[in-house]
């Protein structure tokens, strides 16, 4: 079973970037499928990303389609999230999840590990 730890989440200005980590202990990481989901309160859990097991697929959900890159690095056991030109509207939770198989839905339901999340705050 694995665990899952985000980090990188702030506070920025429109139009800046960050970059999320999670990284993850437990199970065999390179195994697994991993997506970014993100959620402001009151709201749905929504898909921003997801990437197969080598990096060589990747998954973006068209609100930030352009601006984010979803990366790994199995040797590091940790899975990025690259967002630029962040928009007020990219503010959220965001979640870091992993599921074993490569094939399903693009959604919350359908990825059985999650990280606690973190905090990103985008002002305009």
């Amino acid at each position: 079973q694995v665990q899952l730890v985000e980090s990188g989440g702030g506070l920025v200005q429109a139009g800046a970037s960050l970059r999320l980590s999670c990284a993850a202990s437990g199970g065999t990481f390179s195994s697994y499928f991993l997506g970014w989901f993100r959620q402001d309160p009151g709201k749905e859990r929504e898909f921003v990303a997801a990437i197969n097991w080598n990096g060589g697929s990747t998954y973006y959900a068209d609100s930030v389609k352009g601006r984010f890159t979803v990366s790994r690095e199995n040797n590091k056991r940790t899975v990025y999230l690259q967002m630029n030109s962040l928009k007020s509207e990219d503010t959220a939770v965001y979640y870091c999840a992993a599921r074993r198989s490569p094939i399903g839905d693009l959604m919350a339901g359908a990825f059985s590990y999650w990280g606690q999340g973190t905090q990103v705050t985008v002002s305009s």
